[in-house]
């Protein structure tokens, strides 16, 4: 049977459930507005699914059993056996129990869930699509939409997701075997996690980059430790060339080739590859077509600091939104627009949200580098504090990365920092937080750190900067 339309209205509806869009509706409720989230797969999209979370999950689980595997030096001998089914249930019930809180929180909240697909009819209304043929649909009237639809991997020409032997990031991290050989296409953060978890669970990783390090954006020393812990742990680099074709053997594996910039050849076999060289905003689905709203080439909405787009009454936070991807900055954007559609004033400063990349050792960085600082017309002052001389990086076997710490010369004031080592993505907060309160180095510098702990290497980083180093020299 067919289930006919039904029109209902609402004051602020948000189209997506990833970070930004539940937080914005969670916000939006708790300031008394009427509030309607469309969510067509589930709760706590890409993020919690199939991106942040089930990543870290299996991150997790593959670094207990490589530790393990080379605790020799420790005293511990042991070959662990890896169960990849038990492995992936204990993921998938992580992602499951934070599926449900987000679902639970929005409720208790006050949201009205609606599932399905939205599509703007007008600047005022949407058609929601549910499910498949048959589902109906639904007219939601609105005051305020907040767009929050995501992004999804980028497909290159000829390599289509196929879930066999073409992966993305989403399928990759679904695998019910780990494949004996993995080629994987890009090197940036997500391909240099994927890689990592891979290797540590024992595929031979062969990384093809098109540029000539990994990590790009990061700075050369920070991208060269975690290239040459990936290059101890087995993983081999192709940098300069760029996938091209594709083909399966009779063997049931796959030949992959790739060509440089001299246009020469070079092949590869593998079970699998993984793809993995960004993401695309998701805006193909809104018509858009239907509104006085564009996206860019590249399918991201603009927006200004209070998260507005050019049609009056529509916001959009996170992925939609352009860059940083990241779910923190997402949750940040959904609570600005839900403040600004309350009336309220918001806005966000993009100067202190911290970055973080769980590769092994982990990268966290925040604020400004060195060069950036200078080009914005700074004198910076920079302070470094090796993880070598840190007595707790060494009680957990680690020795390699670092902490730097930037500064104005003139004032002190915090501006940034670059962090890479165990635990990287939680020390950066306590820059992040200093640059958030307009701290300078003294404050780092005078505040009594825990003994003994990584975030001591903060504090040193910040005396380093000052000339007054203790441990450093």
């Amino acid at each position: 049977m067919v289930v006919g339309d039904v029109t209902t209205g609402t004051e602020v509806l948000v189209i997506g459930g990833g970070p930004g869009g539940y937080v914005a509706a969670i916000r939006s409720a708790q300031l008394g507005l009427d509030t309607t989230l469309v969510e067509r797969d589930a709760y706590g999209g890409t993020c919690l699914n199939h991106g942040c979370i089930p990543s870290k999950a299996l991150i997790s689980a593959s670094d207990i059993a490589h530790d393990a595997r080379n605790a020799e030096e420790l005293g511990i001998f042991a070959e662990p056996a890896v169960d990849i089914e038990a492995m992936t249930e204990w993921k998938d019930g992580v992602v499951s129990r934070l599926t449900r809180g987000v679902e639970s929180l929005c409720k208790s909240a006050g949201v009205n869930l609606v599932e399905g697909t939205a599509e703007f009819i007008d600047e005022e209304t949407v058609r929601v699509a549910h499910g498949g043929e048959g589902q109906g649909s639904e007219t939601v009237a609105f005051e305020h939409a907040i767009v929050a639809t995501g992004s999804r991997p980028i497909e290159l020409p000829g390599f289509e997701f196929d879930g066999e032997y073409i992966l993305s990031s989403r399928e990759a991290l679904a695998l019910e075997t780990v494949p004996d050989e993995l080629l994987v296409v890009g090197a940036g953060y997500i391909g240099m996690e994927l890689s990592t978890v891979f290797a540590k669970l024992g595929a031979d990783v062969t990384v093809v980059e098109m540029l000539e390090d990994v990590l790009p954006g990061y700075e050369d020393d920070v991208a060269e430790v975690v290239r040459e812990r990936a290059a101890s742990l087995g993983i081999d680099f192709a940098f300069g060339e760029a996938a091209s074709d594709w083909e399966t053997l009779d063997d049931g594996r796959i030949r992959v080739a790739t060509t440089d910039e001299d246009d020469d050849i070079a092949e590869y076999h593998a079970d699998s590859c993984l793809v993995a060289v960004g993401r695309e905003p998701v805006t193909d689905t809104l018509g858009l077509e239907n509104v006085a709203l564009e996206p860019d080439a590249n399918g991201v909405l603009s927006t200004d600091e209070e998260a507005r787009t050019d049609l009056d009454g529509v916001f959009a936070v996170g992925d939609v939104a352009g860059e940083p991807m990241l779910a923190h900055t997402a949750m940040a954007e959904g609570e600005v627009a839900a403040e600004v559609a309350a009336g309220e004033p918001a806005t966000l400063d993009h100067q202190a949200i911290p970055a973080a990349v769980f590769t092994d050792p982990e990268i966290g960085t925040v604020g400004m580098t060195e060069s950036e600082a200078e080009a914005a017309g700074f004198a910076p002052v920079v302070g470094e504090m090796p993880l070598r001389a840190n007595g707790r990086a060494l009680t957990l076997n680690e020795r390699e990365g670092f902490v730097r710490v930037v500064a104005d010369a003139d004032t002190e004031f915090l501006l940034g920092a670059q962090i890479v080592g165990p635990e990287a993505s939680q020390l950066v907060a306590e820059v992040g937080l200093g640059i958030e309160l307009g701290a300078r180095l003294e404050d780092v510098a005078g505040t009594i750190h825990t003994h003994p702990t990584l975030s001591e290497a903060v504090h040193e980083a910040a005396t380093a900067a000052r000339g007054e180093a203790i441990h450093t020299g």
